[in-house]
């Protein structure tokens, strides 16, 4: 018997309810309990998902004992501090993306789980699910040769909203830290590096965020990942990954793929379909 792993929620906003969702999926996987502000919003999340324990502040779930992992699922500027309690607290941490909003929270949490010798992970869900596991096997196995580039995009059109998290300055808005951050993540994991050149434009909107950008990232090795991001411009939210010997192509939309495609040359070419379980 494997014996399961007890998590609690730090926050309870809309990507908070997701997370819960998806660990109904998770064979060893509880969810025992869930910090909020209120004790009002604790209770109503937890009559929704059958969590036990209820706490009114996220310091009464950082000290319960009966959670081993913390989910930080609190808006952008947050995710610092709130790591931060929790790993003061002695809890490994799964913090909702983007990490941080800048290199230097991240190098502070980092050093921090570092000294007490704590887990903490960004979730980063489109590296783990099938289909990207897949593409992994087939760059690693040297499918479409040495990569070169990859081209990518995530962004969706939505209406400006001066008080709402996405174009809020104070909330760390814009299409960077919110969608931007999955090609660039996913640039990451291809090459397995941090670029040693960047090249961006970034149109800032009304509210100061950016509504759209372009991003050029190059790598030592002569390697470039060509992405661009919005959230007032819908794009193919596809992901191309080209090599000496052929391609791969992430089909839309590629943060949440079931299907990728395997191009070795105008008639050979091999398509995965792998739905995943949950959300």
């Amino acid at each position: 018997m494997t014996t399961p792993i007890r998590w609690g929620i730090l926050g309870t906003g809309s990507i908070a309810h997701k997370f819960a969702d998806g660990l109904r999926a998770v064979a060893d996987a509880d969810l025992v309990a869930v910090g909020s502000r209120t004790q009002r919003t604790a209770d109503a999340f937890g009559d929704e998902f059958d969590v036990p324990k209820r706490h009114a502040s996220y310091e009464g779930l950082v000290a319960d004992p009966d959670v081993d992992i913390i989910y930080v699922s609190t808006p952008h500027p947050m995710h610092a501090p709130n790591t931060i309690l929790c790993l003061n607290a002695g809890k490994p941490v799964l913090c909702e993306k983007p990490f941080t909003v800048n290199l230097r929270e991240a190098e502070g949490v980092v050093r921090l789980a570092r000294e007490k010798k704590l887990f903490l992970m960004e979730a980063m869900w489109t590296r783990y699910i099938p289909v990207i596991v897949k593409v992994r096997e087939w760059i690693q196995a040297g499918r479409i040769g040495d990569v070169n580039m990859v081209a990518g995009d995530f962004g969706f059109r939505t209406d400006v909203n001066a008080e709402g998290r996405l174009f809020n300055l104070d909330y760390a808005g814009g299409a960077l830290l919110d969608v931007g951050i999955y090609p660039i993540s996913f640039a990451s994991m291809v090459f397995g590096t941090q670029p040693s050149r960047i090249a961006s434009m970034a149109q800032l909107g009304e509210t100061g965020v950016d509504e759209h950008a372009g991003i050029v990232f190059g790598y030592d090795g002569g390697q470039m990942a060509v992405l661009y991001t919005a959230v007032r411009t819908d794009t193919p939210q596809e992901v191309d990954i080209l090599g000496t010997k052929g391609s791969i192509r992430i089909h839309t939309p590629f943060w949440k793929a079931t299907k990728a495609t395997l191009t070795l040359s105008e008639t050979e070419s091999e398509t995965v379909d792998m739905p995943y379980a949950g959300n």
